[in-house]
């Protein structure tokens, strides 16, 4: 007779373990765990109810999937057993933003699904074809999807949908962060309301997520409408301790007088690769670098190490521009543990794919914001218990001559200690609830008009506005949108008033990129003895004959075919990272510049920092005092007049607006405003003119801005709507006004 583990498990509350279907207990005993994790515990009441909707928050390696899937499998078990037989059809849909996750996944959930007779099916762009059509023919148990696959489904399968998902019991969206705010996260909300409006019935949902800084806003995002219904299962146990190091270099800046250029970084990064070489050879390690160009970069310096040395080369690129079967090969190898590796890479070993223990992170240039270092940090330590290990590279200008007053402050450096200081304190950017998402509104609407072969123009406001997701839209508006994607031909009316694709629209529909609420840029394919290795944005200056670094590996340029867009290669003994042109770097928020200034007033230094970075924390802290920030916003420097508001990029936005419309010649350069050939005196009477006026109207310096089309769909927009979008992402006329009556001061 098996003897089963005590109810609730040792030393946990009783009851969540009891809660759970016998061949569920019967798997967490084979799997020999001695108790729930303390997420799992939580989450298995409400979640097994399947009367709410839930987020389930822990630290990364917390047990957020299994918090999630003991329950959803009793459920569904249970149910079978009430039936007398197993129900048919989709009854688990999980919603990942990454294909690799849901290839990580799947596995997971076979290991627990296989014996319980729940079959379990993934499904996304490299899934084959016969594959998806067995799902279509005989849906059954779990399906894990991404929000552009199911786009995909009501495009192309719509009077399926609701056959597909009659049986729905459960939705799962994983890494719930990485879409709040966004437009793929507008898109996911849409999806989500309209396969409910397919089956007629409200789903329970389920959130996971390691990173989240506001529940309310998550959970608003999870329901919209009824944020305040949702469930919070915020996980208890402690995090990992954190081994904390921020190493500070310097580089020689360039001089404007003699015009010359250099790409910050280049001169330390054979330093930077050399102390990476010497501390994570020999074990596994993850290595973020906020470009491909430099994943790149920093993955052939290291190799170079590596030869020169006469070892194993241990260093191996992971970005987006490699093809599927180079990043699967470094997930793999990661995972294997059988030699040590470390992977150089971007975001996209950020998330949850299961790569094994790895001994520690480092991060190349200052951290894109709070929640991505977060995640990054979490990939550290996740085994054994150990210390999650984080090492810091920041390079700042060696002053010289020609170096600029922000050269001085040492920026880069604050940025970097104002992240990690918010991270230490829990603190986390807040996601924009108020953008209307009009771009992804216009993919929506072809969407819904593709599944039914046509709708009223009532039934979409009320589908997508008035009940769904894009609240914000008023019927004014969307009558608006409904006319400008007439006239671009993206809709059409029929006799009866009912709405079609037009012919641009169908266009979009049957192109493979429709599916996408983001931006998908052309790019040529780069083979190398008949394989594809991988692939890169359009770039003029590659041409037959260049020397390039990809994939880790050195290579000339044989040919570039324009028509077919492939670039050949052939391997050779030089070269250097390409440019991957396109993307500006992520916006800095409001929190962050807060923080940075706060470091420059207090008297604390980190403890974090190396001795190089202590020295350029303490020169830019003296800057800051001997160039007056403490009592002072505006300065001159040359010709030009500073401004130094101290708040974030949506702000800093707004204020460019505001004095621009008051004549000046003003642009926005990291936390300063540079104001051309005006003097402080005739300035601070402008700002001060402006904090003693009346707010202005957000859309009246929306229509100031030059360059407004952001989203992937903003070209079909009609002027007044761009304008409206644009105030809602980009502008912040309440705390630009706070930020005036500071600086007046």
């Amino acid at each position: 007779m098996t003897s089963w583990p005590p109810s609730g498990s040792e030393g946990a509350p009783a009851g969540a373990y009891d809660l759970l279907h016998p061949g569920v207990q019967k798997w967490v005993y084979e799997k020999g765990w001695r108790r729930l994790r303390d997420a799992q515990e939580k989450a298995t009441g409400p979640i097994l109810a399947g009367d709410t909707d839930v987020i389930v928050a822990a630290a990364t390696a917390g047990g957020k999937t299994e918090a999630a899937w003991l329950p959803i499998c009793s459920a569904l078990l249970a149910e079978d057993d009430r039936h007398g037989q197993r129900t048919r059809g989709v009854r688990a849909l999980y919603l990942s933003p990454l294909k690799a996750l849901i290839n990580d996944q799947h596995q997971r959930l076979e290991d627990l699904c296989a014996g319980l007779g729940v079959p379990v099916h993934p499904w996304h762009g490299d899934v084959a074809a016969a594959h998806k059509s067995r799902a279509l023919t005989d849906p059954d148990g779990v399906l894990l999807i991404t929000p552009e696959s199911v786009e995909a489904l009501f495009v192309n399968r719509g009077s399926q949908v609701a056959k597909l998902f009659g049986n729905l019991r459960y939705i799962v969206v994983d890494e719930m962060h990485s879409f709040l705010g966004t437009e793929r996260g507008a898109q996911l909300q849409s999806l989500l309301h309209r396969i409910e409006l397919a089956i007629r019935r409200r789903v329970p949902r389920v959130g996971l997520s390691a990173t989240l800084g506001d529940f309310t806003a998550a959970a608003e995002f999870l329901r919209p409408g009824a944020g305040a219904r949702v469930e919070i299962v915020q996980s208890a146990e402690a995090g990992t301790q954190i081994s904390l190091q921020v190493k500070g270099y310097t580089f020689t800046a360039p001089d404007p007088a003699l015009g010359r250029s250099s790409r910050r970084g280049d001169q330390n990064a054979a330093a930077i690769a050399a102390h990476l070489f010497g501390t994570l050879r020999g074990a596994n390690n993850l290595v973020f670098a906020n470009s491909r160009r430099d994943v790149e970069t920093y993955t052939d310096l290291l190799n170079r190490l590596c030869a020169d040395a006469g070892v194993p080369q241990e260093f191996v690129p992971h970005h987006g521009g490699l093809s599927k079967e180079l990043r699967e090969q470094v997930e793999s190898r990661l995972k294997a543990n059988s030699a040590p590796v470390t992977a150089v890479c971007t975001s996209t070993l950020e998330m949850g794919v299961d790569i094994g223990a790895v001994a520690s992170v480092a991060q190349i240039g200052a951290p894109a914001g709070v929640a991505a270092l977060r995640q990054r940090l979490g990939r550290s330590g996740r085994r054994d218990g150990s210390d999650a290990v984080l090492r810091v590279y920041v390079s700042e200008p060696e002053p010289t001559g020609h170096a600029t007053p922000a050269d001085r402050l040492r920026t880069e450096l604050f940025h970097t200690c104002a992240v990690i200081e918010m991270l230490l304190g829990g603190r986390y950017e807040l996601p924009d609830p108020g953008s209307p998402h009009l771009s992804t509104l216009v993919q929506q609407i072809l969407s819904v008009a593709a599944q039914h072969g046509g709708v009223a123009a009532r039934q979409l406001h009320g589908a997508l506005c008035a009940h769904g997701p894009f609240t914000t839209v008023d019927q004014a508006t969307f009558a608006e949108l409904l006319r400008t994607m007439g006239q671009h031909e993206l809709l059409m009316q029929d006799a009866d008033g009912r709405l079609l694709p037009g012919s641009r629209g169908e266009e979009l529909i049957n192109h493979y990129g429709f599916f996408t609420a983001f931006h998908t840029r052309a790019e040529f394919r780069l083979v190398a003895g008949g394989e594809t290795i991988g692939s890169m944005p359009v770039d003029p200056s590659i041409m037959a004959g260049s020397l390039l670094v990809f994939a880790g590996r050195r290579w000339k340029v044989l040919n570039v075919e324009d028509r077919q867009r492939v670039i050949e290669l052939t391997a050779a003994a030089g070269g250097q990272a390409p440019r991957f042109l396109g993307g500006g770097g992520p916006e800095v928020t409001d929190a962050v510049r807060q923080a940075m200034r706060g470091l420059y007033l207090s008297e604390d230094v980190p403890r974090y920092l190396d001795r190089a970075a202590r020295r350029l924390f303490q020169e830019g802290r003296d800057a800051f005092h001997q160039q007056g920030h403490a009592e002072s916003r505006i300065f001159t420097w040359g010709g030009e007049t500073l401004i130094y508001p101290w708040r974030g990029d949506r702000i800093m936005t707004t204020l460019t607006i505001l004095l621009a419309g008051q004549g000046l010649e003003v642009a926005a350069t990291g936390p300063a405003l540079t104001v051309q050939s005006r003097t402080p005196d005739r300035i601070h009477d402008v700002l001060q003119q402006l904090a003693a006026m009346p707010h202005p109207d957000p859309l009246e310096l929306a229509r100031a801005a030059a360059d407004k089309r952001h989203d992937k769909y903003d070209e079909y927009l009609s002027q007044d709507l761009l304008d409206r979008a644009y105030a809602a992402r980009a502008l912040d006329v309440p705390g630009a006004w706070e930020s005036l009556l500071e600086i007046a001061r």
